[in-house]
């Protein structure tokens, strides 16, 4: 229920990664990547299948030898997702993953060699509609750039950038997205915004090595957050030391706390206090275990207490807000003569958010429908 973002998005070109649309106004990318060994196709697939689950958009594989492209063969096989392999030097690879059907190669032309196997890879992915993603990392820079720069600067990373999108405009190829990432956020964003001045193709955002699940998170959430803020970003990835599905849950947690993608129930929720009439995090926590199925937008405030509970469901699809032994119950910010026990709020709110998603469901349908 609460209002459109008011951030304008850069104006960018349009490439597709399998079925997902990338730039131009198409809803932000979420993507992860897959930590097993890439030939250990059911550990891989595995994973793949539970970052599908809760709404990875892209996976990337990475794909170092070519017993690892056969094996992405077989993975390509066995799920929905687009995949894009993550590939460096050896263009062997890369031609060898097309075949297979990948939906992006992430490779940098300039890292390939000679001019006939550039050429080699960027004629097979223009043959086969094949987006490339270029990506510049702070520390592997080139030792010229290196040298030139001292250290990792935002001009060094625009610059590496721009060598290997230079090659791909000289083969007349624009069906392309680039990455300027670095583990220092002033570094990596300003980076961003340099390029985003330069080129008109999509970026995809990311921090890399951010570090482990929370602080990784934080700084990624800043970082990639003053990016989107300003509107730069068409995909994302978040770079955890943790499990990859929490980098598909932190990413769609920041577009959602910039109204810019929701997926899932937006939980308002108080940090609690003495004036908690129920236990506001057991609920929350417990709440959202239950509830990662359902993948439908929604805005359900849990208050503890009266003194913000009334104001923040007035505003939510559902809220409750605590009181003496019996909390107050909201559906579309009206007050409804139902009142939950406080002994059993989780249950009864699962309940009541789960009908109110079906009804929400059957109610896009029928929009669908209309239009």
């Amino acid at each position: 229920m609460h209002n459109e973002s008011p951030i304008k998005r850069r104006q960018s070109t349009r490439i597709y990664v399998g079925n997902v649309p990338i730039g131009d106004g198409a809803p932000i990318a979420v993507q992860s990547m897959t930590n097993t060994r890439t030939t250990d196709v059911d550990a891989t697939v595995a994973q793949i299948k539970a970052l599908e689950k809760v709404g990875a958009d892209i996976v990337r594989v990475s794909v170092p030898t070519m017993d690892a492209a056969e094996a992405f063969k077989l993975i390509k096989q066995q799920v929905n997702v687009p995949l894009v392999a993550d590939i460096h030097f050896d263009y062997r690879i890369a031609l060898q993953v097309a075949e297979y059907g990948v939906d992006c190669l992430r490779i940098n032309p300039g890292n390939i060699g000679r001019e006939d196997r550039i050429r080699a890879v960027v004629d097979c992915a223009r043959d086969k509609n094949i987006p490339i993603r270029i990506g510049v990392n702070g520390g592997s820079l080139e030792k010229d750039i290196q040298q030139k720069y001292g250290e990792p600067t935002p001009a060094a990373l625009v610059e590496s950038a721009m060598r290997h999108v230079d090659i791909l405009d000289r083969l007349n190829f624009d069906q392309f997205k680039v990455s300027v990432k670095a583990s220092d956020v002033f570094l990596a964003v300003e980076s961003y915004r340099q390029l985003a001045r330069q080129i008109a193709q999509p970026l995809h955002l990311g921090i890399t090595e951010a570090g482990g699940a929370r602080a990784g998170a934080v700084k990624s959430a800043v970082g990639l957050g003053m990016l989107l803020a300003e509107g730069i970003g068409d995909t994302l990835r978040i770079s955890l030391a943790a499990d990859p599905v929490e980098e598909i849950k932190v990413g769609f947690d920041i577009l959602k706390s910039l109204r810019i993608r929701s997926r899932g129930i937006n939980f308002i929720a108080c940090p609690t206090c003495s004036r908690q009439e129920f236990d506001v995090i057991g609920t929350v926590n417990e709440l959202e275990q239950r509830l990662e199925d359902i993948t439908l937008p929604m805005d359900v405030s849990v208050i503890g207490c009266v003194v913000n509970g009334p104001g923040e469901a007035e505003v939510s699809h559902l809220g409750i807000a605590g009181g003496n032994r019996k909390s107050a119950f909201y559906e579309d910010g009206i007050r409804q003569k139902e009142r939950f026990d406080n002994d059993n709020v989780i249950d009864q709110l699962e309940a009541k958010i789960r009908a109110k998603a079906s009804i929400l469901d059957v109610n896009n349908r029928i929009n669908v429908t209309e239009k």
